[in-house]
């Protein structure tokens, strides 16, 4: 669940970037950087979210979004799961 999170942020904070660079200055070099890695980021997280076994279909959906994806389908994962089966310390998050 760690990587999955780390990839919708990256996924994410790539999108804002290629948007951000579109709009202002859009140089190249930061749209042929930043492009690829929201490319890998939102296939590792389709993936990683069609493969994590019990997704439900909405959730699966969710993770098709580009950009946001990610991000929804670990908030339908926490709906999802109680608070027993996220770990001793979930209650001590909240």
């Amino acid at each position: 669940m760690r990587a999955l999170r780390t990839a919708a942020g990256v996924e994410f904070t790539s999108l804002l970037v290629l948007l951000v660079n579109l709009a202002t200055v859009h140089w190249p070099a930061v749209s042929s950087l930043t492009g690829p890695t929201h490319g890998c980021a939102y296939l590792f997280v389709t993936v990683q979210v069609m493969r994590t076994p019990g997704t439900n279909g909405r959730t699966k959906l969710y993770a098709l979004l580009p950009g946001v994806g990610g991000l929804l389908a670990l908030r339908q994962y926490g709906r999802r799961q109680p608070a027993a089966a996220q770990g001793p310390r979930a209650a001590e998050r909240r």
